[in-house]
């Protein structure tokens, strides 16, 4: 990837709403080059979309806990994540090398909220074998750009 398309995905990722033309004007390009290699950068599945940030206090949900998964067998794998891909609560799933399978990131209004959903979906996934869960304290690293991560 070269230089220029970093500074492109740098400045998109700190400011998604830039205009094409204040993009160009940040990373000394003109106008038609700077929206064709975005376009390229779109295309090619570099740049997935474009989305506002939100802050889930603000919006209420100042519950927040991660949730690790062991299934009871490989054959589960479909079935539970079809089920997760379907809990709203859940922000993240991921699959993991190892012990436990899945971590999840959820977040609800409050602890009362955790327990419902705890109860009536988690402990419900199919192919279950163990849950365990842990409560976040603070978010010490939230969204870090991942262009950081490239040099």
């Amino acid at each position: 990837m070269k230089s220029l398309d970093r500074k492109i995905l740098a400045a998109l990722e700190n400011d998604g709403r830039l205009t094409v033309t204040e993009l160009a004007e940040q990373v000394g390009l003109s106008l038609s080059p700077c929206h064709r290699r975005v376009k390229a950068l779109e295309e090619s599945g570099v740049i997935r979309g474009y989305r506002a940030e939100l802050d889930p206090a603000a919006l209420g949900l100042d519950f927040s806990s991660l949730v690790f998964v062991t299934l009871k067998d490989s054959k589960s794998v479909p079935a539970f994540e079809e089920a997760v891909a379907q809990l709203d609560n859940v922000i993240q799933a991921q699959r993991l090398f190892g012990d436990p399978d899945y971590l999840l990131q959820v977040v609800v209004r409050d602890l009362p909220a955790y327990q419902r959903l705890y109860d009536e979906e988690l402990t419900r996934l199919p192919g279950l074998l163990r849950l365990t869960s842990t409560l976040v304290m603070k978010h010490v690293v939230i969204n870090r750009p991942l262009t950081s991560a490239m040099e």
